[in-house]
Order: structure tokens, then sequence, then C-alpha cells
């Protein structure tokens, strides 16, 4: 039970500070980047923890300051951030687990996130069927991918329904404040780190 108020506890840390980034970092970038859409698509697709919080924010800026650049920019750089999971997932988990315990020897088998494959063979998917279908017009394909789209937000909706379903305030109450102090410091470096990553690209490339 522990286990399961910590991971709640850890989505809602990710919820909240992406919510506060998605509605705030749309107008700091315009204002920081004068208005620049590689350097603002590239900013939100990269400070921005959640992929569905990252189109929502280059929506915003899109709607706010006619800019559908940005909100390309910023979808194609979070999803280049999420091929990384393919490595990244396994490391940490490796890293993790190999001083659990030492009489246990844990492999890369034993714990990798089969959802990445998942994850993988639904970029493939719709890759290859859009080199073979879409220059044809194909409606088969389109309504596909429609369809895959709109069972993703049901199957989402219902992950995260469970996932507060089986959450109990007054345990999360119990963990105290600075798991979302920490949330909020990680929120704030990794803007810092990405404003300072672009900085770092315009002085030497430019």
């Amino acid at each position: 039970m522990q286990k399961k108020n910590e991971i709640s506890y850890a989505i809602a840390n990710i919820t909240l500070f992406g919510i506060l980034s998605m509605l705030i970092y749309p107008y700091f970038a315009n204002f920081y980047f004068n208005g620049e859409p590689l350097l603002i698509g590239l900013f939100l697709g990269t400070s921005i923890h959640e992929t569905a919080q990252v189109a929502a924010a280059g929506l915003i800026y899109d709607q706010q300051f006619n800019s559908p650049e940005t909100l390309n920019v910023a979808t194609v750089t979070k999803l280049i951030r999420n091929t990384f999971l393919i490595i990244m997932i396994p490391l940490f988990a490796y890293l993790y687990n190999r001083g659990q315990s030492k009489e246990k020897k844990y492999s890369i088998i034993d714990i990798f996130p089969y959802f990445v494959i998942g994850f993988v063979a639904m970029i493939i998917f719709r890759n290859v069927g859009d080199q073979m279908f879409i220059s044809n017009n194909s409606e088969l394909w389109l309504g596909t991918v429609d369809g895959i789209k709109s069972l993703s937000k049901i199957f989402l909706t219902m992950a995260m329904a469970a996932i507060g379903m089986s959450t109990n305030l007054r345990d999360i109450k119990n963990m105290g404040h600075k798991p979302f102090v920490v949330g909020f410091v990680g929120m704030a470096t990794v803007g810092i780190v990405c404003l300072g990553t672009i900085e770092l690209y315009l002085y030497l490339f430019n």
C-alpha cells in the first residue's frame, strides 16, 4: 500500500507542476525568446514533463500568438525525448534494483518495462502505415489511426481513474510536504537547464 501511495504522490507531483508549466511557460517563453518559434518550441518540448502537457502548451501558444510551427517543434521535441525511455528506464531500473538485495541478482529482462516495447511498436506501426497508405488517402488507415487515438484517451482515463481509486489522501498527507518541494525544485531545475542549454546552443552556433 505504501508503494501505491508513493506512486500516486509522484503522479500528483508530475500533474500539478506539469499543469503549472503548461499554463505559465508559453507566455514566459514568448517573452524570453522574443517570439522565436523554434526556440520556444524547443523550450516547451524539453522543459515540460508530460507529452499531453507539452502538446497543450504548444496549442496554447499557437492560439495566443498564431504560431503553429511552435506546436510542431514542441511536439516533435517531446517525442524525441520519449524515445530515450527505451534506454533510460531499463538503465535506472537496473541501477536501482542492483543494490536492493545482495542475495538476489537482477537482470534487464526481469525489470524491463514492457510498455516501452509497445511504445516502440506503435512508432513503427504508425510510420510504416503512413508510408504504405497515406499517399493513397486511405480512409481505412486514417480511421484506424483515429480509432487508436480515441482508445488511447479512454485507456489513459481508465488508468488515471484506477490510480485515483487506490489513492488515500490521508496516507499521502502523512508523507508530508517535502516531496512536493522536491517536485517544485525539479520543475525549476529542468526549466533552468533547458534555458541554459538553448543559450549555449545559440552562443556556439550563432
